[in-house]
């Protein structure tokens, strides 16, 4: 896998949770859609149930990668379009 720009988050994620989108849910995630969230804070919910802050720095026809919020700091992190449920960002 190849980066474009391997920028580095600014700094921590919000402090806040966004709330998931009660609306219509698409069962399948748009790279189109989330390409727009590169280089922005975004949240992430994924089908297990698990949900937290990204930031992406990759985002191809099937896969995302980027750096994930974990216990307070930034790890390298990527999955498979077809896990995510929703995002924010």
């Amino acid at each position: 896998m190849f980066f474009y720009n391997n920028q580095l988050p600014p700094g921590p994620p919000p402090s806040y949770i966004p709330k998931k989108s009660k609306g219509p849910e698409l069962k399948a995630i748009d790279p189109g859609a989330i390409r727009f969230c590169r280089y922005k804070f975004t949240y992430i919910w994924l089908e297990n149930g698990r949900s937290f802050w990204v930031w992406l720095i990759f985002v191809g026809r099937n896969s995302i990668a980027g750096y994930k919020w974990i216990r307070g700091r930034w790890r390298f992190w990527g999955t498979d379009i077809r896990n995510i449920d929703s995002f924010y960002c």
